[in-house]
């Protein structure tokens, strides 16, 4: 098992050690589907449900009249957990899990669509996107190592900005999270004092800065703190209209987050059902490449009713052929064609449904 499986696994045991007793409810009686996981996926299902309502209208025998979906934002490996003790429908990840993994739990995956993380900034005078910042002097901000906004290595990146002679004040994740996994994905495999000093992974020991809970958290503490830093969601960004810098990529580009490079990520991505779509898309090849883009992924569980399967089937089958204009104006990126067709095909192999 790779150092990173490892961790992962780690951090599901204490997941699940830690749930809460009545998680082993079972599902397949609700009228209205019930997800959980990721914050990342929350807008863009809830967006999708109301529209899915619109189009489709109360499923026979559904005496619900409102919304289709209730969704709980718990985080990643919460989502997992309960995807994984039937508590849910379905769960939404950031995580990619490998197959054996998969099995252990009585899971399948695929991805629904992709997003970005964003490197937030707090700094007067200096416009959207204008800030570069290079992986290696990335993790150096959140090693402790770059500690003032006037230190050389940001200087040589930046030479014509206004950039401030204060203190860097870093701002990370407490909890385990989807993001905190794929912004220290990119930050180990662009700089080898990062992983060899902390890592990857959901959850890891930050050496500097404060800490706290949610991205909700995160956008708001750097919105409010002079010289801060921060990772963030995209869609955050665009809410709060925060300020964010440009992230240097595998073709040595300066990239700004846009839906742009995510889809550029995505589609240099080596996607396939036999792997259950287990990829990253952080420090992806391509010149318009976004380097820390992030795949959102369903798990269903195994051995539910399969009246149920089909009802969370078809809600995500008419997501991946008909949501693609949500997806876009929420700030998130529908997968391709030919990708949606895959995950067809992966339905009727590990589920016997279409």
């Amino acid at each position: 098992m790779t150092p990173m499986r490892l961790l992962l696994s780690l951090a599901l045991a204490a997941t699940l050690a830690t749930a809460p007793a009545g998680a082993q409810e079972a599902v397949g009686d609700r009228s209205t589907l019930a997800g959980a996981g990721s914050s990342l996926g929350q807008e863009i299902l809830v967006r999708w449900a109301a529209n899915y309502r619109r189009a489709t209208g109360p499923a026979p025998g559904d005496r619900a009249t409102g919304s289709p979906l209730t969704y709980e934002s718990v985080g990643s490996l919460s989502g997992t957990m309960r995807a994984k003790d039937h508590a849910v429908d379905f769960g939404i990840s950031e995580i990619p899990l490998p197959a054996a993994e998969l099995a252990r739990l009585g899971l399948v995956q695929f991805p629904i669509a992709a997003g970005g993380i964003v490197v937030t900034v707090h700094l007067d005078n200096v416009p959207p996107g204008a800030l570069r910042l290079s992986g290696p002097v990335l993790a150096d901000i959140f090693l402790g190592r770059v500690t003032s906004w006037s230190d050389p290595a940001l200087a040589a990146l930046n030479p014509a900005l206004p950039l401030p002679a204060a203190p860097i004040e870093v701002v990370h994740r407490l909890d385990s999270s989807g993001t905190t996994f794929n912004a220290t994905g990119f930050l180990s495999a662009t700089s080898p004092v990062w992983k060899d000093m902390v890592g990857a992974g959901p959850q890891v020991k930050w050496p500097v800065g404060s800490a706290l809970r949610g991205n909700d958290s995160i956008a708001l503490k750097v919105r409010r703190t002079p010289n801060s830093i921060g990772f963030v969601q995209y869609a955050q960004v665009l809410e709060l209209g925060l300020n964010y810098a440009s992230i240097r990529n595998q073709a040595g580009r300066f990239v700004p987050p846009e839906p742009r490079g995510f889809q550029a990520a995505a589609t240099a991505a080596r996607w396939s059902g036999e792997n259950h779509f287990a990829v990253a898309l952080t420090d992806a090849p391509g010149e318009q490449s976004y380097p820390i883009s992030i795949p959102i992924f369903a798990l269903l569980p195994k051995g539910v009713p399969a009246q149920q399967t089909r009802t969370t089937l078809g809600f995500f089958r008419w997501a991946l052929e008909n949501g693609g204009s949500d997806a876009a104006a929420l700030g998130y990126v529908a997968l391709p064609r030919a990708l949606v067709e895959q995950i067809k095909e992966y339905w009727k192999k590990n589920l016997g449904a279409s």
